[in-house]
């Protein structure tokens, strides 16, 4: 089973070391467009004028560009303690225990746009980039560049495949048709009828998550997550002809 993350903008200062690229896996299928995008993104953040512009930086986080320009130095942290936000909050990794942890490094993977797929324990830097940006110095947008590395690889090797990646994200590397499975997110009215939740999307992929991890789940097919949220006080549904699963949560409904 595999679990796909989107990133997050925001992301925890810090770590310890240095950041080697060639230590990530998938380094065959991939490193050379590492390498492209890094090489054109401390190109451009070089320029405070030109990375506010292609990073889409606003007056308060326009010092974020300088993460671009240390990325060796500045320290690794794991990506799955890396990245901050609503998302990973409620995943809360840093509240787990060792066996749910090592369920993340095994079963979950972050598309980044600066590194492509990486596994969740996987160690790199704080970095500002995201899948809309665009970078004058590379010779191919970047979900052109992302969309060619990623079709080397092996998703008929990963077993299910449960996508939770946001509709950019996942353009950066499409899975073959037939072989992922989207999680769209729902909420259910007081009149019953299930709409689609958009505040609290993010929190209940956390949740949903850590829930995954908490329960060491092994789940092979479609019917297995719906019969597994079934157990664990979740209400998930299936789509076969969508390739789709739906969660119904109840975060963000009121009292």
């Amino acid at each position: 089973m595999l679990v796909l993350l989107p990133p997050s903008e925001t992301k925890r200062a810090g770590g310890s070391g240095r950041f080697d690229p060639a230590g990530l896996a998938r380094d065959g299928e991939l490193g050379a467009a590492r390498s492209a995008v890094r090489a054109a993104l401390e190109a451009v953040s070089a320029d405070e004028a030109a990375a506010t512009k292609a990073l889409k930086l606003g007056v308060k986080n326009r010092d974020e560009r300088e993460h671009n320009l240390v990325l060796t130095e500045s320290g690794a942290l794991p990506a799955i303690e890396r990245y901050t936000g609503v998302l990973y909050d409620a995943l809360a990794v840093a509240t787990l225990d060792a066996g749910a942890r090592a369920w993340l490094d095994a079963h979950v993977a972050v598309q980044s746009a600066l590194f492509g797929l990486i596994g969740a324990g996987e160690e790199i830097p704080a970095y500002r980039l995201s899948a809309s940006s665009r970078l004058p110095h590379l010779a191919a947008p970047l979900k052109r560049v992302w969309t060619e590395a990623h079709a080397g690889l092996g998703w008929d090797e990963a077993g299910l495949v449960l996508d939770l990646r946001s509709k950019d994200y996942g353009a950066l590397a499409p899975i073959p048709a037939g072989r992922g499975w989207f999680l769209h997110v729902a909420q259910r009215g007081a009149d019953g009828a299930v709409r689609a939740l958009n505040h609290f999307n993010k929190a209940a992929k956390g949740d949903l998550v850590r829930r995954l991890a908490e329960t060491r789940a092994t789940l092979e097919t479609p019917a297995d997550v719906v019969a597994w949220g079934a157990a664990n006080g979740l209400d998930i549904t299936s789509d076969p002809a969508a390739h789709q699963l739906t969660l119904v949560t109840d975060l963000g409904a009121p009292a």
